[in-house]
């Protein structure tokens, strides 16, 4: 009985059906129980045996749970995710579950959701008008709470192995050239009084990410040795804010500054100080941020991505605040940085990232390359009369 077996029945309109019988422990009780499937052809019932026995050889099988799939995705957002995500990401999760999975597959039962359901999700949120790499975060979400339901023992296996997502096209990076940094930081030093000049200009010289330079203390800035540390980063969540260490290792690092943001970030401290003082309030100390309100207040992300979108189209430019991190880069590639160099200026986890993300640079560098080593063998060729065959 091990290994289950096959049972020939007569059906009462003359044909035959095949039960097969697999034994199973359910993981849930501990007790011995028995899989019952039924199928037409006895061949058919040889393959579901050894189907089945597959899946219970993989591991104690769970008899299929009357669950829902919304039950169980809000048991997972309530529980085992919150320890295993950020805050942010959770309600990353949280959002697309009320939006998008419930309301529409929702009452369905685990057991009984199958891939072309889902498939059937996917195709209707693209012709609703979400994105295709916002439904790669919904199938994203979907998928990790499948997997917990099968390390459960609620649902055998994940029917989203079976699913097609939809590709993302990859846009083209639009970033600033010399003349428009000069001429965007000009503005910025006009707009508002210059209250958001020294971030600007921050992001743009560093590459930083917005909620890191956020988060700058003057603890994190060494002057004298030209750097600045990246310790920690912003988190904006349900209008509060909060600052936790950086995701990674690799976003954890050291930038070195250039002369002129150093001379920026003098000047910044300075005239906070002044403004802090006609309004009776202390200096500036190392613990405080670096670009905060008038009163040391941090700002609000959403609030700095708002006045950078209203400068780059006075300045007549269509270049997003993430923008001047894909200047940073583009600008250092130009000039000849390597991929290595730059990817840890960006806190990138591999240098991969950065060559993939700025793949549409390098193929006018590949081609510098090679018209310098063709100018230094060329060279050396003529100094000591080679001859090139």
């Amino acid at each position: 009985m091990a290994e289950g077996k096959i049972i020939e029945r007569q059906n009462k309109d003359g044909s035959t059906s095949y039960q097969v019988v697999i034994p199973f422990k359910d993981s849930n009780t501990g007790k011995w129980r028995y899989l019952w499937r039924t199928t037409r052809g006895k061949r058919q019932a040889q393959t579901l045996r050894t189907k089945l026995l597959a899946e219970v050889s993989k591991g104690d099988y769970a008899k299929p749970s009357k669950m829902t799939v919304a039950v169980h995705m809000t048991e997972w957002l309530n529980g085992s995710v919150k320890s295993t995500v950020s805050p942010r990401t959770h309600k990353m999760y949280s959002d697309l579950t009320r939006l998008h999975i419930i309301p529409v597959i929702g009452n369905i039962k685990l057991a009984q959701l199958r891939p072309q359901t889902v498939q059937a999700l996917y195709s209707s949120k693209l012709g609703q008008g979400l994105s295709p790499r916002s439904v790669q975060m919904v199938h994203t979400t979907l998928h990790k709470s499948l997997a917990n339901a099968v390390k459960l023992g609620l649902i055998p296996h994940n029917p989203l192995e079976a699913v097609d997502i939809p590709k993302v096209e990859r846009h083209e990076m639009k970033t600033m050239t010399e003349e428009n940094i000069k001429m965007f930081l000009d503005e910025a030093r006009k707009y508002n009084g210059g209250e958001y000049y020294g971030v600007f200009f921050c992001l743009l010289f560093t590459g930083l990410r917005r909620n890191e330079a956020l988060a700058l203390r003057y603890s994190d800035i060494d002057l004298l040795g030209a750097q600045l540390s990246v310790n920690r980063t912003m988190q904006f969540i349900h209008n509060q804010i909060s600052f936790k260490p950086p995701k990674t290792k690799s976003s954890r690092r050291q930038i070195a500054l250039t002369p002129a943001t150093c001379v920026m970030l003098r000047l910044h401290r300075e005239a906070q100080n002044e403004v802090r003082k006609g309004i009776d309030l202390p200096s500036v100390v190392d613990n405080d941020l670096v670009f905060c309100q008038y009163n040391g207040q941090p700002y609000s992300p959403d609030v700095v991505t708002r006045n950078w979108i209203k400068l780059v189209r006075r300045c007549g430019l269509d270049v997003n605040l993430h923008s001047a991190r894909h200047t940073h880069a583009s600008i250092l590639l130009k000039q000849g940085v390597s991929l290595k160099v730059i990817s840890e200026r960006l806190g990138h986890s591999s240098i991969s990232i950065t060559a993939d993300i700025y793949s549409h640079i390098t193929p006018g560098m590949q081609k510098a390359a090679a018209a310098s080593f063709d100018d230094a063998v060329i060279g050396i060729s003529k100094n000591n009369s080679l001859e090139i065959h």
